[in-house]
Formats: C-alpha cells, sequence, structure tokens
C-alpha cells in the first residue's frame, strides 16, 4: 500500500498533467479529473466526484482548484490537498507566464490568431462533454430540471449572480427533499 508521501507524489503529478494539457478551464478540467481520479487511478468513485464538483463549484474560488484541494484531501488529508493544488496550479501558472510573453511579441500574426481560434472551438467541445457528463449523473425528475432550466434562465439571460443562483438552488433542493419526505411519513 503506498505511503502518504507517495500518495502526494501522485496526486501532484496527476494534477499537474491536467493542469498542463487542459485549456479551457476548471468545466474542461472535469473529465479529466473524473477519468483519472476515478477510473484509472481508482482513488474514489464516481458519485464521489459528483457531490466533489458540487461542492468545489458552490465555494469561493475557480471550480478547478477547488476539486484538485477536495480530490487531495479525500485521497491524502492535508498533504493531499496542498500536492494536488500545487499540482493544477503550477503548470497553468507557468503556461500563462509564456503565453503572455509570446502573445505581446507575436498577436497582430495570423497565425496566432487562428490557433487560438481553433483552441476556443476545443474548449467548447470539452464544455460540452463536461455538462453531459454532470447530467447523466444527475438525479432526474421535475424538481432537478426545474432547477437547472431556472438556474440556466437566470445567469444566462437574466444576470443574476451566479452565487445567489446557487444559494437559490441549494434552497429548492433542501425544500423539496423535506417535502418528500414529509410524503412519505
Amino acid at each position: 500500500m503506498p505511503t502518504d508521501l507517495t500518495k502526494a507524489r501522485q496526486l501532484f503529478g496527476t494534477f499537474s498533467k491536467i493542469g498542463a494539457f487542459t485549456f479551457g478551464g476548471g468545466y474542461a478540467m472535469i473529465p479529466l479529473i473524473q477519468r483519472e481520479v476515478t477510473e484509472r487511478r481508482r482513488w474514489l468513485e464516481d458519485r464521489d466526484i459528483l457531490d466533489i464538483v458540487a461542492i468545489a463549484e458552490s465555494t469561493p474560488g475557480p471550480i478547478a482548484i477547488n476539486t484538485a484541494t477536495f480530490v487531495g484531501y479525500q485521497v491524502c488529508g492535508t498533504l493531499g490537498a496542498f500536492c494536488a493544488t500545487l499540482g493544477v496550479v503550477l503548470p497553468s501558472f507557468l503556461v500563462i507566464y509564456v503565453v503572455s510573453f509570446v502573445l505581446r511579441q507575436f498577436s497582430d500574426l495570423a497565425v496566432v490568431q487562428y490557433a487560438f481560434n481553433g483552441i476556443r472551438a476545443g474548449v467548447l467541445a470539452l464544455l460540452l462533454k463536461a455538462l453531459l457528463s454532470m447530467y447523466r449523473q444527475s438525479p432526474k425528475g421535475a424538481v432537478s430540471y426545474a432547477v437547472m432550466a431556472g438556474a440556466f434562465v437566470l445567469t444566462a439571460f437574466c444576470g443574476m449572480d451566479a452565487v445567489l443562483v446557487i444559494l437559490a438552488s441549494a434552497t429548492v433542493g433542501l425544500l423539496s427533499a423535506r417535502m418528500a419526505k414529509r410524503r412519505a411519513v
């Protein structure tokens, strides 16, 4: 059985790879995190990842960093949280530093502009994959669909703050569960 230090190193390596090779932010990382953590390494179960993503999304900060921190903590405690978080942040920091230098020097070149157009298209595909994966694992029912549709409309078209939408969604979920429990009694 691996020691905590070995697991911490594995967490750093795994999240460094995810951080280095994923464009598009945290939502684009979710499918990669899920595959590495549940399928490849078997550190956690799929349901654990869904719970972690829900918590990471509702806590302050970027979802990728929060997810890495929570996964690391579940796998290897505080040391794991630190190593996973550092692993996911360090490659992005280095890439942003290099890209900003390159962009300042070569941003007027058409090839650089075309490359970023291609990256945007790829990121959209990753976001759609993450959406589909989360949808498949989410509970289905009238309340869930209503919350999902309401949250989308409020954020996408009404410009409501995401924090308020998350709090409202949690409230609806709690009230719905409470009402279902009362009906069952």
